[in-house]
């Protein structure tokens, strides 16, 4: 990219197209990004091109990227903890009858400190086999069976469920089962809206496709405070994804805009891109021969004049 003027619009859905190598990244991730980051939010040690003028970005607050990276790199991290609800799943546990009568406090509930969790996997429901000249082979514990917890600790029951029980839950059943706990249903809600019913609370994070790892993190941004003056950055978040789901993540990011939100979206798949309110097609081919801006606009005047740009 050399000496190029891009405009993108706040308070709108923007979609960055063109072909692989036509220079999106670069507009956004390598430019747009590292500058936002450090004026917005204060991030040191950026990286950024130099010689960018980027006007604008003081009508924001904070800049978010949403990328595809797990969302932890060890058994210990699950969606539950991850998005915040597995504190509060602890608290109820240990707000229960039987828990009190036990003495037992929040920490009893965790699997990662002495005292709740089963001490022959050190809560990690598995046991890592060393293989020689093989990849290590990781089994279900034989004490808790894949339950984390100890005896103890799964005896005290919520509901008639204890707290692995819980774990095993998929978010749509949670979603129900936890209907009368706002702090615990409002979580839930939004990773059921960006198409994550079907995973499990409790669910390995690396078990998770980098699609999944993304939409955990949009849902627990969406189950913040809003300040209406948030720009959000994703790269190609429909990867993998059904068009049932890539109709719902687009909904969604539609509701982000509502209040008041920028979104930047880098994306190849036509149904998100026609579903924007602005695209900025960059190209014309990959490697040298990108780095150009060949069309902006809605997609309607986009497509009433591909002729003329060849877009």
């Amino acid at each position: 990219i050399k000496n190029l003027d891009a405009k993108i619009p706040l308070r709108n859905f923007v979609c960055i197209t063109g072909v692989s190598g036509s220079g999106k990244s670069s507009l956004i991730l390598q430019t747009l990004l590292p500058v936002a980051r450090e004026l917005l939010n204060h991030a040191r040690k950026v990286t950024k091109v130099d010689g960018v003028e980027i006007t604008g970005l003081e009508k924001l607050d904070k800049v978010i990227y949403l990328d595809q990276s797990p969302i932890g790199r060890t058994p210990r991290s699950n969606p539950a903890t991850y998005t915040g609800i597995m504190d509060e799943i602890r608290k109820l546990f240990a707000q229960t009858k039987e828990a009190e009568l036990r003495g037992y406090k929040i920490g009893r509930f965790s699997f990662n400190v002495k005292g709740g969790r089963c001490e022959k996997c050190q809560g990690d429901g598995q046991i890592k086999i060393e293989m020689h000249f093989l990849p290590d082979v990781l089994v279900s514990c034989d004490v808790c069976e894949g339950a984390r917890y100890n005896a103890q600790t799964l005896e005290v029951r919520y509901k008639a469920k204890s707290i692995a029980d819980v774990l095993a839950m998929s978010v749509g059943e949670a979603l129900v089962f936890f209907k009368a706990i706002p702090m615990i249903a409002v979580k839930l809600k939004t990773l059921s809206d960006v198409g994550l019913e079907y995973i499990t609370l409790g669910q390995n994070a690396t078990t998770l496709s980098g699609g999944e790892a993304q939409r955990i993190k949009l849902s627990k941004e969406l189950s913040r405070k809003d300040t209406g003056k948030t720009l959000y950055i994703l790269d190609e978040p429909t990867t993998g994804l059904h068009f049932a789901d890539v109709d719902r993540l687009t909904g969604v990011l539609h509701h982000l805009v509502e209040l008041g939100n920028s979104v930047v979206v880098i994306e190849h798949n036509l149904d998100m891109v026609k579903n924007a309110d602005y695209i900025i097609d960059m190209g014309p081919e990959g490697g040298n021969k990108g780095g150009l801006i060949i069309a902006t606009g809605s997609p309607e005047s986009l497509a009433a004049g591909h002729e003329k740009t060849g877009s």
